[in-house]
């Protein structure tokens, strides 16, 4: 399967990484919206998910897409095996966002959290910070 170049799946973790850069709208989301299903129809194992939109440095979302957006998630995913989504996020926009998804996907089996702090985020979702590091950041 072809993902799109924002986004990696490391198998062994069992991890979907999305990296969003630049402008960040329902056009980006909406093609990983679309490779995130494609990935949940062909391995029938649940995954973990990281969204890193520390590189989004424009986002052009609103209320109702979000609530459409995480609505559409609880309904498809619903009634499948539990699965964590870590978000980082230092923008208060994209924070704000991200509490109103992690609200409405609140008693589904996707759990969301927000990180302001990777190495948390890698804890939570039980891997190696490396994996979630961005390539500058492997550098450091």
């Amino acid at each position: 399967m072809k993902l799109p170049p924002d986004v990696q799946f490391h198998k062994n973790a069992r991890l979907l990484v999305y990296r969003p850069r630049g402008l960040l709208n329902e056009s980006a989301i909406n093609k990983v919206l679309s490779a995130l299903e494609d990935l949940e129809a062909e391995l029938q194992e649940p995954f973990n998910r990281f969204s890193d939109t520390v590189a989004a440095d424009e986002i052009e979302l609103n209320f109702k897409y979000v609530i459409q957006f995480s609505l559409h998630r609880r309904l498809s995913y619903a009634g499948r095996p539990p699965v964590k989504s870590a978000i980082l996020a230092t923008d208060s926009t994209m924070i704000h966002y991200a509490k109103l998804y992690a609200l409405l996907t609140q008693g589904s089996p996707i759990n969301v959290r927000i990180f302001k702090d990777r190495k948390e985020a890698a804890k939570w979702l039980g891997v190696p910070v490396e994996l979630l590091a961005t390539k500058a950041n492997h550098h450091r």
